[in-house]
């Protein structure tokens, strides 16, 4: 599941901005990608195979926005990647760069012959594309994928259009993920994805609690609409270039405030200040739902119990941790 990140510069390139040269002429795999998933992946190595056949770059094209938010703002996204991690994952893929559209009215509006004229041909000045069989794009979804490819016929663009993928059953997809990870099957969401999946944020101060009960915490406040299960899990924590174990909660703390959901991680054999710091947390295993305890001392007991569990989940998971490339800032 772990692969080392391209070593070469990852152009990253909004709205037409000055890197455009770096990826001219490029194959482009087309798609919200959210989580980067084993199915994106099949549509990435898909133009990532014919750039190489070609001698062209290959790039991503994706939107920001995530278009849900753009025609449905009042019903917040669970997204599985933000866009900067989006980008920091598909700069580990071996591609040469990503194309970030704004998702707005006026692209929202433009038919799907127009966005292909005007905004892969005309601006991009693609040699091709890859597109998974369910995207579609322009206006009202008018533009399907033999739609793309019959056009690319008429440009003498190079089209390729990726099956769907399954795995035991299971569609690889976003919402299939994002289930998985509402119901707290961190494992399987890491099967679909092709990694463990992972947050990124600033670690806050808290309530000192968990350093009262000699269980110090680094405390990250999550996107509102993370739908994540709440419940304790063992994880993986980046800093840096520093992979260290723990074992954290995500949740309202019932035993004490139910508060707003924070994420509080416990760092195993770790001792030094955090606060600050920007951190990856990769969720690896699922010990058990957020429970309320009567007392700190029941709770001290179930975190020790806790602690040893998430120790055996993180040994039998040994190495396990995202392949995240490097993106301009």
């Amino acid at each position: 599941m772990t692969h080392s990140p391209r070593q070469n510069p990852f152009h990253v390139i909004r709205n037409g901005a000055a890197a455009l040269d770096a990826i001219r002429g490029a194959v482009v795999a087309i798609g919200n990608f959210d989580g980067v998933h084993r199915g994106h992946r099949a549509v990435i190595a898909a133009a990532l195979a014919r750039a190489k056949e070609m001698g062209h770059p290959a790039a991503a094209l994706t939107f920001e926005p995530h278009p849900r938010s753009y025609f449905r703002p009042n019903e917040p996204v669970f997204r599985l990647t933000d866009e900067r991690a989006k980008l920091r994952l598909l700069a580990a893929t071996g591609l040469d760069g990503a194309v970030v559209m704004t998702f707005d009215a006026k692209l929202a509006s433009l038919s799907a012959r127009d966005f292909i004229e005007r905004k892969l041909v005309g601006e991009l000045k693609i040699s091709g594309a890859a597109i998974g069989f369910d995207f579609h794009f322009g206006k009202d979804r008018q533009g399907s994928p033999a739609f793309l490819a019959e056009e690319g016929g008429r440009l003498g663009l190079a089209v390729e259009i990726v099956a769907p993928l399954e795995d035991e059953g299971r569609p690889v997809s976003s919402s299939t993920i994002r289930s998985a990870l509402a119901a707290g099957r961190v494992v399987e969401a890491a099967e679909l994805l092709g990694y463990p999946w992972f947050v990124t944020g600033t670690v806050i101060h808290g309530e000192k609690r968990g350093r009262a009960l000699g269980y110090p915490t680094a405390n990250l406040k999550l996107d509102p609409a993370c739908g994540l299960q709440h419940g304790i899990y063992a994880v993986r924590v980046g800093v840096g270039d520093k992979r260290l174990d723990g074992v954290a909660s995500f949740g309202r703390r019932p035993t004490f405030d139910n508060g707003a959901a924070l994420l509080e991680v416990f760092l195993f054999d770790f001792a030094g200040d955090l606060y600050g710091a920007e951190i990856d947390v990769a969720f690896l295993g699922w010990i058990r739902p957020e429970m309320r305890f009567d007392g700190a001392d029941a709770l001290v007991r179930r975190m020790h119990e806790d602690s040893a569990r998430a120790r055996d989940a993180l040994e039998r998971a040994r190495g396990s941790f995202p392949a995240l490339g490097r993106v301009p800032e």
